[in-house]
């Protein structure tokens, strides 16, 4: 009886490991992480590369692409997922 305690314990643990990793998955608190370190990285990388023709706005270009790559993705994630069940 106590291994099958122990045993639905770990499950559960299991359980909300996973919950969690599927929440900071599509956390905006994410998305905006990865926005800001794409953001600061091409800031750099144009720095160095000596590309200061407004350096501040070229930079957005791929974190705006990121962010609307990972908004569009749920979508066609959804519309793949209907297709396999």
């Amino acid at each position: 009886m106590k291994e099958l305690e122990q045993r639905l314990d770990a499950i559960e643990k299991r359980n909300k490991r996973v919950e969690l990793d599927k929440s900071w998955e599509t956390s905006w608190t994410r998305k905006i992480c990865i926005m800001l370190l794409t953001y600061i990285v091409v800031i750099i990388y144009s720095y160095f590369i000596r590309n200061f023709d407004n350096i501040f706005l070229s930079s957005l270009v791929p974190v705006i692409g990121f962010t609307l790559s990972t908004l569009s993705l749920k979508l066609i994630r959804t519309k793949w997922e209907k297709k396999r069940i």
